[in-house]
């Protein structure tokens, strides 16, 4: 069971992300990724929004994946900037790898 906590979007702003909340999820991040994995980015941005910060740790290794390329933040029409999100998720997975 992944505990939820409601101020993880929050948290996330230390590690350089603050867009995550203007995310709607619509998928258009993920129609355009050339990884084509699981809703990729979309799912971790989703996981931000809804606390589950234990989901993305323990599937850290997918952050990895992410080539960086930069389409994702061109098409998102919120502007939620989901290649820099993905950058503060490999920041926070770091820090807490080094914790543990």
């Amino acid at each position: 069971m992944t505990a939820l906590n409601p101020d993880f979007a929050e948290e996330m702003m230390k590690y350089g992300e603050d867009t995550a909340l203007a995310c709607f999820n619509c998928g258009t991040c993920s129609a355009i990724c050339p990884l084509l994995h699981d809703h990729f980015p979309r799912k971790l941005i989703r996981y931000i929004q809804i606390g589950a910060k234990d989901r993305i740790l323990e599937n850290a290794a997918e952050l990895w994946k992410c080539l960086h390329c930069g389409l994702c933040t061109q098409t998102c029409p919120r502007e939620a900037n989901p290649g820099e999100i993905i950058l503060s998720l490999k920041r926070m997975a770091v820090e807490n790898w080094r914790k543990s």
